[in-house]
């Protein structure tokens, strides 16, 4: 038994052995010559062969600066039997056919890392074309072009992350765009105030909340699915394709990418997508996805701080609309990358005019729905539970039939020529009472957009124009304008209500009765992505009453 086991392992490891060496023998490869069908064990010894009958492989690589797959092309190039050229180009082994190989298992291919390394005083006696030297001298100020770009974003990046959002938001406390400016390319951002003891007071973070409310899907969702909204930008950027062509777009606040891929497809040489919210991730898969890489970069952070690659852009297109317009106040980024970025004279904002309107509010369901609901509770008195809610707007849909009075344009905004100065007002209205009603419960307050084609000051008239009025004029499809208000297709924007307090003294209307005061509009200081509103009216005695709420 000990014999057999003895045989046996001799057996074995003599199989063994066999089985080794026929590895060894099938490892060894078997390299055919590039000009002929002579054959060698090595990569060098082939090549050494070559350089002798007249065609110097390194030399060539060296000269050409040949990548790996600049060499493949290179081999199956001399391997196709044509007549070979004095001095073979580049240009000569442009044809990706070159990367499919002649031979079939072409051992000199893989071993091409044995070959020794481009010899830098070997490329250096190599003269290079002129031609080829100066596409390498194009190349490299080309690349060198986008190191400095791809540099300058990661500054910005990198700047981002270090300042912390207190610092960053102080800004929102500037009074004049200048200042603001000046306030966002500090390096340390607004100062901060001083206690009276002196101790520096940390600004409250206020916007926070902001980003990143954006950075979730569900806000997108219903964005896109609002297609009054999407599809007035759709169909403007697509009928005046001729706006966009070849152009520089920069999109303010690109969210999911879909204005920015809208220009893209228009014909937009560059289009810009600047998003400070997390979704801007989510923008450049989109992009990607779409086949839109190559004209549309992302940046990440506010329009403010970011580094464009281009000192001027010939369009801004932006959807900065908040309720009521002006709530969460991103318009005057808008504006700031206007007078920053936008060509002056040719330069157009998309959309380029936003007017406000407001209509005395008579709806006594919604009353009973929201206010007196609450002194009444499955048989409780819970009117505690009244307390504030008419000191906040409300943001909803209403039916058309709401609207007791004459819509009153009080504000007309051309985002050509606006500043931030005209953002904070307090303006006349004028209305009439559209039907009777025991009791003026509030009022209402939309906005209409507009699409001009240019900076003409007169591009939307007259000054009091609705949003249907003017795109309906001629049914001119180089004409788009929307609106948010309750004669219209709703819209995620919806109206914003502007309830009465119970306790106020009651105003009766009458059909045809004058309705008139003022509407101001500020920004809270504790919330300056917020609005109040305060709105004057005319009672029965004939006294001027007044509310405000924050929006």
């Amino acid at each position: 038994m000990p014999d057999s086991v003895s045989s046996s392992s001799s057996d074995s490891g003599s199989e063994s052995g066999w089985i080794d060496a026929e590895n060894e023998v099938e490892d060894a490869p078997t390299i055919i010559s590039l000009l002929d069908d002579q054959t060698f064990s090595d990569a060098l010894s082939m090549v050494n062969y070559c350089k002798e009958k007249g065609f110097d492989f390194l030399a060539t690589r060296d000269r050409l600066g040949l990548d790996f797959y600049g060499c493949i092309k290179l081999i199956n190039f001399v391997h196709e039997g044509a007549h070979l050229p004095k001095e073979i180009t580049k240009e000569d082994l442009e044809d990706d056919k070159y990367l499919k190989p002649v031979l079939d298992d072409d051992a000199f291919i893989i071993c091409l890392d044995d070959l020794p390394d481009p010899s830098p005083a070997a490329a250096g006696k190599a003269a290079a074309p002129a031609g080829d030297a100066e596409d390498l001298r194009t190349k490299n100020s080309e690349l060198q072009a986008e190191l400095d770009k791809l540099a300058r974003q990661f500054a910005d990046y990198r700047l981002a992350v270090q300042q912390t959002l207190d610092q960053r938001w102080g800004e929102d406390d500037a009074p004049a765009p200048g200042a603001a400016a000046g306030a966002s390319s500090s390096s340390g951002g607004a100062a901060a105030a001083k206690s009276a003891d002196g101790a520096v007071e940390k600004p409250k973070d206020d916007s926070k909340y902001y980003w990143e409310s954006y950075a979730h899907n569900e806000i997108h969702e219903i964005m896109l699915k609002d297609t009054v909204r999407t599809e007035a930008y759709r169909d403007f950027i697509y009928n005046n394709k001729h706006l966009f062509k070849d152009k520089v777009v920069m999109d303010i606040g690109c969210g999911t990418g879909i204005l920015s891929m809208f220009c893209a497809r228009a014909g937009a040489k560059l289009v810009i997508a600047v998003d400070n919210s997390d979704i801007i991730d989510k923008a450049r898969e989109n992009i990607f996805n779409n086949g839109l890489s190559s004209t549309i970069t992302c940046l990440k952070g506010k329009v403010e701080e970011v580094v464009l690659p281009v000192p001027q852009v010939d369009i801004i297109v932006s959807e900065w609309m908040g309720y009521c317009l002006l709530y969460e106040v991103m318009l005057p980024s808008v504006l700031w990358a206007r007078d920053r970025y936008l060509k002056p004279d040719t330069g157009l904002v998309v959309p380029s005019h936003a007017s406000m309107w407001v209509a005395p509010f008579a709806d006594q369901d919604w009353v009973d729905d929201h206010v007196t609901f609450w002194r009444d509770v499955y048989g409780f008195d819970m009117r505690a539970m009244q307390e504030g809610i008419c000191l906040d707007s409300h943001i909803e849909v209403v039916p058309s039939s709401s609207a007791a009075g004459e819509p009153s344009m009080f504000r007309m905004l051309d985002l050509h020529t606006c500043t931030t100065a005209d953002l904070v007002f307090d303006v006349p209205y004028r209305s009439a009472a559209t039907r009777d009603a025991d009791r003026l419960d509030g009022f209402l307050i939309w906005f209409d957009i507009f699409f001009a084609t240019d900076r003409d000051p007169k591009a939307v008239e007259p000054a009091d124009v609705t949003a249907a009025s003017w795109s309906e004029d001629g049914k001119r499809e180089d004409r788009v304008a929307f609106t948010t208000g309750p004669f219209g297709k709703p819209t995620h924007w919806k109206q914003g209500i502007l309830p009465i307090k119970q306790e106020a003294p009651a105003v009766k209307l009458v059909k045809g009765q004058p309705v008139e005061g003022n509407l101001a509009l500020t920004i809270p200081k504790d919330n300056p992505r917020g609005l109040m509103l305060k709105v004057t009216w005319n009672g029965e005695d004939g006294k001027v009453q007044d509310q405000s709420w924050e929006c």
